[in-house]
């Protein structure tokens, strides 16, 4: 009986030694690792070079609202607006009824982004879709969602318009209406 049990042991060990999930094998190479998206070239001119203004004032402020609030309510989007000065401070702020209390700061946020970098904010989320993971690191206040324009008038940045409440595309649409009203001034 004990060659029998010997002998069982015996096999057992020899299948349990060549089992190919117990065998060594050799590690994987490592993989290699994915190339680093574009940072854009080197483009010939400088981008986004337009020169700041003088701030934009409280009454023209004022219209820039009042245009994209009533885009607003044209489509029945409630809407938190901003509109900053050059260094992206408030000027003007309105909240529609019932628009989503969060928004309020992202409206903000999104005029100030537009105003310092003297570009729509979907630049930056356009970035963060592409891989630009970067992007994090410029600002701890740059909003990276459409909805945010300059206001350019006479070639100069003198503001910017922000808008939350919507989707970025619902906020980019109704806060393009407000910009329009520097901005095709000056075309």
């Amino acid at each position: 009986m004990r060659s029998i049990v010997s002998m069982t042991l015996a096999a057992c060990a020899i299948v349990v030694v060549n089992s190919p999930t117990l065998a060594q094998t050799p590690a994987p190479a490592p993989a290699t690792p994915p190339a680093q998206p574009s940072a854009g070239g080197t483009p010939d001119a400088m981008p986004f070079d337009i020169p700041y203004g003088v701030s934009i004032g409280l009454d023209r402020a004022k219209q820039v609202l009042a245009a994209a609030e009533a885009e607003a309510k044209k489509r029945n989007w409630k809407m938190n607006i901003a509109v900053v000065d050059t260094n992206g401070e408030l000027v003007h702020f309105a909240r529609m009824e019932g628009a989503q209390i969060a928004s309020g700061p992202i409206s903000i946020g999104k005029a100030r982004t537009a105003a310092r970098f003297r570009r729509e904010s979907r630049a930056f989320y356009n970035a963060y879709e592409t891989g630009h993971g970067y992007v994090a690191t410029l600002d701890p206040t740059l909003v990276a969602s459409p909805g945010g324009f300059p206001l350019v008038e006479g070639g100069k940045v003198i503001g910017a318009v922000g808008c939350s409440g919507g989707t970025g595309d619902q906020d980019a649409a109704v806060c393009k209406v407000g910009a329009d009203v520097v901005n095709s001034a000056t075309h």
